[in-house]
């Protein structure tokens, strides 16, 4: 048990409802599809691989590629430690509409905050803002995409979502203090 219990506001209820109501066996599988986009085991691959890859590169994509593969681990610590710090039931708990929809269950059922999905997602979107301007725009419009599939699937409440994105944005932001990541624009 956590120690803290953390309530869903009306407007989350009111988004569950709706996406009990009219979501479809389709729209389930294609959300749980995307919503990989997201995990922490991809995005730790991914980083990883792109730090490997820049070893031998410039020093400024080398110090790009370290910043996010902190960021990144960070991030992939970071929800499991506030999981044991707070407790809120997933919406996809309090709905057997949903299910006959076809919701999946997700995680442990008191799992809901903040979304881990986010925060990667929230540090990924704050790392981008060193991008030009069409690059990050493409970064922000698909980790957009990928949050709102844990909408979606009723893994998290719109509250949780919106929670981890600014929690992964100010980790990323106060990684920048280690690693000197964005001192100077468009590092990647």
């Amino acid at each position: 048990m956590a120690l803290l219990r953390v309530q869903p506001t009306h407007t989350d209820k009111a988004i569950a409802d709706t996406v009990s109501e009219y979501t479809t066996p389709t729209a389930e599988r294609a959300a749980e599809l995307l919503t990989w986009g997201a995990d922490e085991h991809v995005i730790c691959a991914l980083a990883l691989g792109w730090w490997l890859y820049s070893r031998n590169k410039d020093a400024k994509q080398r110090r790009s590629s370290s910043h996010v593969l902190l960021t990144t681990i960070v991030t992939a610590v970071l929800p499991h430690v506030l999981k044991t710090v707070f407790d809120q039931e997933r919406p996809d708990r309090r709905t057997a509409r949903g299910h006959l929809h076809g919701v999946p269950f997700s995680g442990k059922p008191e799992d809901a905050f903040p979304s881990g999905h986010a925060i990667h997602v929230g540090a990924i979107a704050s790392a981008a803002t060193v991008l030009p301007p069409a690059k990050r725009n493409v970064v922000w419009a698909i980790g957009g995409g990928l949050v709102l599939t844990r909408v979606v699937l009723l893994a998290h409440w719109l509250s949780d979502v919106v929670a981890g994105l600014a929690i992964g944005a100010a980790i990323e932001r106060l990684l920048r203090l280690i690693t000197g990541y964005g001192e100077d624009r468009h590092e990647c």
